[in-house]
């Protein structure tokens, strides 16, 4: 779904601007509490893999395909601060060098993918956990209902936009119906991909899911033939050894590796939604050439390498590669301004008043 230059007129590009700006700019300060020296790292690494599965499109309908916007599974996975973040690195990478979604339609794209995804489904998850069981389970059938709803939603609020600064004249409702409904499809995907996803980290390290943070299931001993719960001497080093976070990061990175320099060669070379509908309803008439055109991986392959398959392959990587430093340099920014701002509110609180 990202929208290239020329869909949207200027003046509502500049405020989809100001707007993605101060959604940044309130993440950032979010983000300081949801990042510790666990997290931060693994956010970028949230960034890196939805910056790969972006890359694998899926056949949805007769000559369309879809793929992961990412707004829910980061929410869940780091917290919704850190999740408009999180997506907002990929597009800006994505925008820049890959001359993916316009450089104008920056704002647009992280205000429709990053924000409202994020919102959308991050208030459904939290709403579905308060009315479920307190289990693994419920986490992970609420993200995929999160997740599932976000797409959708994140389609309406571009057909919204383009009826106040769509560049062609078209019926509007006609393209609301289109974008939701091949949307409603690409988030059963996105759905599936996010369970999927959260679940695996769930199974192996529920203590670094945000999403998951208050539920515990208690250790269990099996006596007599029954389980039973441990004492809490017993479960205490158990819960010691969950501290590292080193395993899941390289898992999750040779994952990413994996799908963007290899797995992608196979994706769906159709139109996504957005693709789609524009073509179909006229929305594409004034689509301007992206300012990144030119640039040595634009359109995901590296210029000057023939092989279609080395040079998607290697572009991915690539990808992979600059998003996820990109991704955990600003975290650990983040994550350190954080720390300095406790150290100082510890001072202040810690130095005696004068009684002069």
């Amino acid at each position: 779904m990202h929208v290239p230059d020329g869909f949207i007129n200027a003046p509502v590009s500049v405020a989809a601007g100001v707007v993605a700006a101060a959604a940044v700019a309130v993440s950032l300060r979010g983000a300081r509490r949801e990042l510790d020296e666990r997290t931060a790292p693994l956010a970028g690494l949230v960034a890196a893999f939805i910056f790969a599965v972006q890359m694998l499109n899926f056949p949805v309908a007769a000559g369309t395909s879809g793929h992961l916007l990412g707004g829910a599974l980061a929410a869940i996975l780091v917290g919704p601060y850190t999740g408009v973040l999180c997506v907002s690195v990929v597009l800006l990478m994505q925008g820049i060098l890959f001359a993916d979604g316009g450089l104008t339609a920056l704002g647009v794209n992280v205000t429709v993918m990053g924000v409202v995804t994020v919102v959308v489904a991050y208030a459904i998850f939290r709403g579905l956990l308060g009315l479920l069981p307190p289990t693994r389970r419920s986490v992970t059938a609420a993200a995929f209902t999160g997740a599932l709803l976000s797409v959708p939603a994140a389609a309406a609020a571009f057909t919204l936009v383009y009826a106040v600064g769509g560049t062609t004249e078209v019926p509007i409702g006609k393209v609301f119906t289109a974008m939701v409904g091949v949307h409603v499809l690409i988030g059963i995907g996105e759905a599936a991909i996010t369970a999927a996803t959260v679940g695996a980290v769930i199974a192996v390290r529920p203590d670094l899911v945000h999403g998951a943070r208050g539920l515990t299931a208690p250790l269990k001993l099996r006596v007599g033939g029954a389980l039973v719960d441990a004492p809490a001497a017993a479960a205490a080093p158990a819960a010691a050894g969950a501290g590292s976070t080193k395993k899941v990061w390289v898992t999750g990175l040779v994952t990413a590796l994996v799908l963007a320099g290899f797995v992608s060669f196979y994706a769906s070379a159709n139109p996504d939604g957005l693709e789609k509908v524009a073509a179909d309803k006229g929305i594409d008439e004034k689509v301007e050439e992206h300012a990144a055109a030119n640039s040595p991986l634009a359109d995901y392959s590296v210029k000057d390498v023939d092989d279609a398959r080395l040079s998607g392959g290697l572009a991915g990587v690539i990808g992979v590669g600059v998003t996820v430093v990109a991704g955990t340099g600003i975290f650990w920014a983040v994550r350190r301004r954080r720390t300095e701002d406790l150290t100082a509110t510890s001072t202040a609180a810690s130095t005696p008043v004068s009684a002069g």
